[in-house]
């Protein structure tokens, strides 16, 4: 069977061919999902390719295009020039799922992906730890919202992506001097969280990865002290020195200090991020933590509806997550279908 791989740039009016097509993918980076396209194009599965930059609907139309759709819209967008995108996604995911479509990592699980102050409210309702925070929507509200807060602290934009945008601040006068200079940026939605900085037990923080809400493996990754960017597919060495070369394994100067390792989280840990990816309707994802060096607290503090896996995962922990990941694809076709 040969697979069907329409690039649908014309909203809920496909292609003919596409119509009968029970899978659709709404993507925006050109090179992120390049091993679910070849898994899905290995097993001979039919599926839509939506470039999110080029897509529109009809708000009119009654009928689902597709029984299932997966959302791989990233929150970074905003750094490539597809901002725009982000909170049309949110208007079409809702719309289609109004129709009917079974949306993975729908509507709500965007929401949280898109804001990081949501993120910790739901922490909050889950009673799970996360940083001391304040969120601001204007520059020159981050002296005042700063007192209570332990320094150093950190600014982080509500939309985030790959840790863009993170600044710290060692002193309040720090602080101080860079409103007054107006060097605050507060990313895309003009909306970020003041948060004390936590000094990471080990000089690691872990990642776990969820499928269907349920764990699927963890990672530890070791922080180079040079950047908040964390994104586990860029990562490019193993503890040991070993060159990550998988396709997925994007080099840039920013990355090239972190290492990274397999890990098993404790159960209560796999508990709370189950719990975290239900709440949040994430089908698909990654939530953080860290343990605070100064007394030894667990914290969590950035939760993700969107995954690239880590690079050549094999290696690191023991087995291709992107054949799962297309096994659970496969799975929810066949509910779909019923």
């Amino acid at each position: 069977m040969t697979a069907v791989k329409n690039e649908v740039r014309t909203g809920l009016t496909p292609e003919p061919a596409s119509r009968a097509t029970d899978l659709a993918i709404l993507y925006e980076h050109p090179a992120w999902f390049e091993k679910v396209f070849a898994e899905l194009d290995r097993r001979g599965v039919d599926y839509a390719k939506l470039h999110a930059p080029d897509h529109f609907f009809d708000p009119a139309s009654r009928d689902p295009p597709w029984p299932v759709l997966f959302n791989r819209m990233s929150p970074s967008a905003w750094r490539r020039e597809h901002g725009s995108g982000l909170f049309y996604t949110l208007s079409f995911l809702s719309h289609i799922e109004s129709l009917g479509t079974r949306v993975i990592n729908g509507s709500k699980a965007f929401r949280h992906e898109l804001s990081k102050a949501l993120q910790l409210s739901l922490l909050r309702t889950l009673e799970l730890p996360f940083p001391k925070s304040r969120v601001i929507h204007a520059p020159e509200q981050a002296p005042a919202a700063a007192r209570g807060l332990r320094f150093p602290v950190v600014l982080k934009p509500n939309i985030g992506g790959s840790g863009a945008g993170v600044v710290r601040f060692e002193r309040p006068e720090d602080l101080q001097r860079a409103v007054a200079g107006h060097q605050l940026a507060l990313g895309f939605d003009h909306v970020g969280l003041l948060q004390e900085f936590i000094p990471a037990r080990g000089g690691f923080i872990t990642r776990v990865e969820t499928l269907n809400g349920r764990y699927l493996y963890g990672i530890r990754v070791h922080l180079s002290g040079q950047t908040f960017d964390l994104c586990p597919a860029d990562i490019c060495q193993t503890t040991g020195g070993q060159d990550l070369t998988a396709p997925g394994c994007v080099v840039d100067a920013t990355k090239a200090g972190l290492r990274v390792e397999g890990y098993e989280p404790p159960a209560h840990v796999v508990r709370a991020v189950e719990a975290i990816a239900q709440a949040a309707g994430i089908d698909v994802g990654g939530i953080e933590y860290l343990v605070d060096d100064r007394d030894g607290q667990t914290y969590y503090y950035d939760v993700n509806a969107l995954s690239n896996f880590v690079a050549d995962a094999p290696t690191v922990v023991g087995f291709d997550p992107f054949v799962r990941l297309v096994d659970f694809l496969e799975e929810t076709i066949d509910v779909a279908r019923r």
